[in-house]
């Protein structure tokens, strides 16, 4: 008789969302995201995978499995928060969350052709779209793009640019060992053919403020700075600059045009400094060496605003630094790029392939 409840089986229990007041059933090992999609829940999203943060969401009530370690993708202050990403997290109770559905209403598909491959260094591109017709986004924001010669493949990638009057947008892709969309793009010649974009997305941009601006990018993550700079140079502001830009060797330094031109028009203090961290040391160069990050505490940081675009083991340094030297958590934003790979295995890298 004991053998007989031993060997019955226990039925999963099916669990309950409710999401911004709106009752959701989730199957058991359903992730919160699947189920609200299964439902016609408008919910942001784009990677699925935990590598982008489009679906992150404030846990209200109850209690989540995380599938992935969501700390490097999320701030500390957004985890503080009670905040999660819906594609990760499976209800191990009944659950309350709160999103914000107003970002996703306003991404659109958009088509477009390549006009212009540009090899900026080694393994960076610059690609070149001209779309059919305006996209509108935010200096900081990203879009999803996938190529006619890769079905199926969607990648997320930061506009390099500002909103341009002809509606043509670019990026800078840096490719990633093994990325089918990266490799993609900065090996074959891809100049006319179609590709789609779904965007904007994303939270990172320049916020209203008098504060001088820290920007500190690693990589392709100067892209979106770049949008950013150019944004506010056009918007006439004020504000003084300092721009960290780390890279590994002079090889690798790319956009200095575009950077000299913001620093001879920029109305204020504008401060530029490369730091390279695999310089060999008899080089002619003469700017800073070393991390990143290890220029932070020589900066004046009271009472400034940061933007920070890279790879999140850099993100994560630097934002300790600053906050050390006297900016406030709440002034300082990111956007971490991982590639699809490590966000499959929750681990940190830098960039979206």
């Amino acid at each position: 008789m004991l053998s007989l409840f031993k060997n019955k089986k226990s039925i999963p229990t099916v669990r309950y969302a409710e999401i911004n007041g709106e009752r959701v059933e989730v199957q058991p090992k359903e992730t919160l995201l699947h189920a609200a999609l299964r439902e016609n829940i408008n919910f942001p999203h784009s990677c699925r995978v935990g590598g982008c943060a489009s679906c992150k969401c404030r846990l209200v009530s109850g209690k989540v499995k995380e599938l992935t370690d969501i700390g490097y993708i999320l701030s500390e202050e957004e985890l503080d928060q009670g905040y999660i990403l819906a594609c990760q997290s499976i209800p191990q109770c009944d659950v309350t969350i709160e999103v914000d559905l107003s970002a996703q209403a306003q991404r659109k598909k958009v088509a477009g052709k390549v006009v212009l491959q540009e090899h900026l260094t080694h393994d960076i591109t610059h690609l070149k779209i001209q779309l059919g017709e305006a996209l509108n986004y935010k200096a900081g924001q990203y879009a999803d793009l996938s190529i006619d010669s890769l079905p199926g493949v969607v990648r997320s990638y930061s506009f390099a640019a500002p909103v341009q009057p002809d509606s043509s947008v670019s990026f800078f892709i840096r490719k990633v060992p093994a990325g089918l969309f990266s490799v993609e793009i900065n090996e074959k010649d891809l100049t006319g053919q179609l590709i789609q974009l779904d965007g904007p997305a994303g939270d990172f941009w320049l916020r209203q403020s008098d504060a001088p601006m820290i920007l500190i990018a690693g990589g392709s993550g100067l892209a979106p700075i770049l949008a950013i700079l150019w944004n506010a140079l056009n918007e006439g502001c004020q504000r003084s600059v300092t721009l960290l830009f780390g890279a590994q060797t002079q090889a690798d330094l790319y956009a200095l045009d575009q950077i000299s031109e913001i620093k001879e028009k920029w109305p204020a203090r504008f401060e530029f400094i490369p730091v390279l961290s695999s310089e060999d040391e008899h080089s002619s160069w003469g700017g800073a060496r070393g991390l990143v990050t290890e220029t932070i505490p020589t900066l004046k940081l009271q009472g400034a605003e940061a933007y920070l675009c890279g790879p999140p083991a850099m993100i994560d340094a630097a934002e300790r630094l600053l906050i050390v030297g006297g900016i406030e958590r709440k002034n300082i934003h990111a956007d971490r790029f991982i590639t699809l790979a490590d966000a499959n295995k929750g681990v940190a890298a830098e960039q979206v392939n």
